[in-house]
């Protein structure tokens, strides 16, 4: 999953990017989209709003500055609001005046991108975990072959290069120098459940000039955990996805500050997110996204530097993209595609008692609570392990079942769902895999 899932997962509006950007259009168009999508793929998501606050007059100018930006990006429903509002929305919120901001959303960046990958699986999309590509050659007459380090190889007419901090090393492979990517990493607490309902809404700094993020705040999630996050540091590997213990000191702090409820007890959770910045930490600030049709390597789609807002972006980037495939393609409208995914997402403890009473009736494994922490059922883990993508490692079933997300972080439930996977599906304590390192 990598940077799709190691974010915020906040749909933002559109306001913080320059009119004409890619950022600013895929933004707004991304998030009028998501309505749709989420319905279709059983995906949660709580259109919550966000207030951008000002602490002083430079940060009031700086949200004048915004308004007027998401104006011209046709953001809908932007308001500056006063102190009373703002405690109307978020009653204690401090600042002197903010940018409220109604499509401002959350959504499970996880839950988006395996229903998303699901939905494609049953309309004929075939998927290859676990691989990592080695070679790109391309062909005289036109097209591609993709080589992997297990071997595999694959002819392709059009390649789209979507590989996140990756992205300019399979450009080099393709014979492009043109990139660099710097990664940056955003490090996060993740708050217990406690503390589920008392933000409102998103509440966010004004962001500050040449800033590599938006600033640290506190994001609601639509589980009830509250994340405090993210830093912004720039790092020599794309894969380091360490906690730093001065950043984890500086994230309590400035938590505390921002909501004076929170206990240290209530901190269950540490994790970091790289970002895959176009800008070396001397420059700082961002470029926009690089989406491309290369002219001089013909069939080669480049997708980089899909930072922050790509999780908003990213249905518009795919329309997109769809233009550029076209190109090379042509491409037909398939009548018997099916947006909405197969079968049912529920979870067990979020359903009716008499719902509940009658399904551990017919099936015994919904009375068996594998996961005491976010009440997860032995049928949940099932269905989790056997997922229609194949995914087999304990992460994979983490992030469908969210068994092992709550205060004890997997203490009582890994060991049951280890057990599980021994008992049931045959597995030796060697096959098991916490998460893909392809």
């Amino acid at each position: 999953f990598g940077t799709s899932c190691r974010n915020s997962g906040v749909l933002h509006a559109g306001f913080n990017y320059a009119p004409g950007s890619l950022r600013a259009r895929l933004d707004v168009r991304g998030n009028a989209m998501m309505d749709d999508i989420c319905r279709d793929l059983k995906v949660k998501i709580k259109r919550i709003g966000k207030l951008t606050v000002a602490l002083d007059k430079e940060d009031e100018a700086t949200l004048h500055r915004l308004k007027e930006q998401g104006d011209a990006n046709g953001v809908p429903g932007l308001e500056l609001i006063g102190k009373d509002r703002m405690q109307q929305i978020q009653p204690g919120v401090e600042g002197s005046l903010a940018l409220y901001s109604p499509t401002s959303s959350i959504i499970s960046p996880y839950g988006l991108t395996i229903g998303l990958a699901e939905n494609a699986l049953a309309n004929g999309v075939d998927f290859h975990l676990g691989q990592q590509v080695a070679s790109i050659t391309s062909l005289a007459g036109g097209g591609w072959v993709l080589g992997t380090k297990a071997g595999e190889t694959f002819t392709a007419k059009v390649i789209i290069n979507a590989s996140g901090l990756f992205s300019a090393e399979i450009c080099r492979l393709a014979g492009i120098s043109d990139y660099v990517i710097y990664p940056c990493r955003g490090e996060y607490y993740v708050l217990d459940k406690r503390l589920d309902g008392t933000l409102k809404a998103l509440i966010y700094p004004a962001p500050k000039k040449n800033a590599p993020g938006l600033g640290i705040h506190l994001t609601p999630t639509v589980d009830g955990n509250i994340l405090i996050g993210p830093s912004a540091e720039y790092l020599n590997a794309s894969e380091d996805h360490s906690c730093t213990a001065d950043v984890m000191k500086e994230l309590r702090r400035e938590g505390q500050e921002l909501l004076p409820e929170i206990r240290m007890t209530d901190y269950i959770r540490n994790f970091s997110g790289i970002r895959p910045k176009q800008t070396p930490p001397e420059v700082g600030g961002n470029k926009d996204f690089v989406i491309e049709d290369r002219k001089d390597v013909s069939g080669f789609i480049n997708l980089l530097g899909i930072e922050s807002p790509g999780l908003t972006c990213a249905p518009a980037i795919a329309e997109m993209v769809r233009g550029m495939v076209e190109r090379h393609i042509p491409l037909h409208p398939d009548p018997s595609f099916n947006p909405v995914r197969p079968g049912s997402t529920f979870f067990f403890s979020e359903l009716p008692a008499e719902e509940r009473v009658s399904m551990i009736a017919d099936n015994p494994n919904y009375g068996e609570i594998i996961c005491r922490c976010e009440k997860i059922t032995k049928q949940e883990i099932l269905d989790a392990i056997t997922n229609p993508l194949g995914a087999r490692t304990l992460v994979s079933i983490k992030y469908r079942a969210r068994a092992s997300m709550g205060r004890c972080q997997g203490g009582f439930c890994v060991p049951r769902i280890t057990r599980i996977l021994r008992d049931e599906f045959g597995w030796a304590p060697e096959d098991f895999i916490k998460r893909s390192t392809a």
